[in-house]
């Protein structure tokens, strides 16, 4: 462990005197350690990343984690030191899923309740919507001349009408995550708890699902388990393909963000090819023969929707 490291957790408490420190894996805008002392087991988020631009409001993502903690699906909060860079959470018994453990048996309604524990929980303090972000992110590559795709602006008016026929029939949002790659859940057997709220914000229920679609490379019949085990029901065609259309709103939102990264961080990861991935997916869609037919059932009334309104 750094030296540097180690001065910025001596000056947090509950972190000083006798302890262990661990890296844990993952994490492209945070280090995160493992601390473990006398008094707990502590994991600590250390800003790496220019959040202002990403996106990532550093407040917000606090007092969301906190409000997911109470939600009964995330870690407690134990410190918050914004002049060090630094979020202390309590560390969560449980492995991180992977793309190939998430489909594991049990594993898919857990990560569903998980869900919807989440957004029947406190409000977040901040709202997401992924037409906004990637208008932000898409000016802001072009300010700095990043590299981008030359295909990318050609989906522009597919993008246009995805976000048409979503508005047309607009959700009662509920907090969200937004990032739920499969190392974002945590499993320990009994539930599944998320974490990782750098990205959170109020949002329509179905991008939830649909980022953990994509994200988790799950396939059809496994979406299909995602979305009733949500639902609690077998889904209907309008909903499925509101999880669809919003899976389509992730690969191609967070796409840029890939390429940011690619631009911007000094980690010695292949963030082009992150955001090539996901950009590649979004084109398929775009292009695919269901493309109308997925707008077109986008529109259809939901009874699941419908009942989500009236309780809000």
């Amino acid at each position: 462990m750094t030296d540097d490291v180690e001065s910025l957790l001596d000056q947090v408490p509950v972190l000083a005197g006798p302890r262990t420190v661990v890296d844990l894996p993952g994490g492209l805008t945070n280090r995160n350690v493992r601390v473990t002392t006398s008094t707990g087991d502590y994991v600590v988020r250390l800003t790496q990343s220019d959040a202002g631009l990403l996106g990532i409001d550093r407040d917000a993502e606090h007092a969301n984690t906190r409000s997911a903690a109470e939600a009964g699906v995330g870690a407690q909060v134990v410190d918050y030191r914004p002049d060090l860079g630094m979020l202390v959470i309590t560390f969560l018994p449980g492995g991180a899923l992977t793309n190939e453990t998430i489909c594991g048996p049990g594993v898919i309604a857990r990560a569903a309740d998980a869900i919807r524990r989440l957004q029947a929980g406190p409000r977040f303090v901040n709202d997401f919507d992924m037409f906004t972000r990637q208008a932000g992110y898409l000016a802001l590559v072009r300010q700095h001349g990043f590299a981008l795709p030359d295909e990318y602006d050609a989906f522009a008016p597919q993008w246009d009408r995805v976000r048409r026929a979503l508005a047309a029939r607009p959700a009662v949002t509920v907090p969200c995550n937004n990032d739920l790659l499969a190392g974002n859940y945590i499993d320990d057997g009994e539930q599944v708890w998320l974490i990782d709220y750098e990205y959170s914000g109020n949002n329509d229920p179905a991008f939830e699902l649909g980022n953990t679609a994509t994200e988790c490379d799950l396939a059809r019949e496994q979406i299909d388990e995602l979305v009733a085990a949500w639902a609690g029901e077998d889904p209907d065609p309008a909903l499925r393909a509101r999880v669809d259309a919003q899976s389509l709103c992730s690969e191609y939102g967070w796409a840029l963000w890939g390429f940011i990264q690619s631009a911007t961080s000094p980690l010695d990861f292949d963030f082009h090819g992150w955001g090539m991935e996901r950009f590649e997916k979004a084109a398929r869609r775009f292009t695919s023969d269901g493309f109308e037919v997925l707008l077109d059932r986008v529109a259809e009334p939901s009874p699941v929707e419908l009942v989500e309104a009236s309780d809000e």
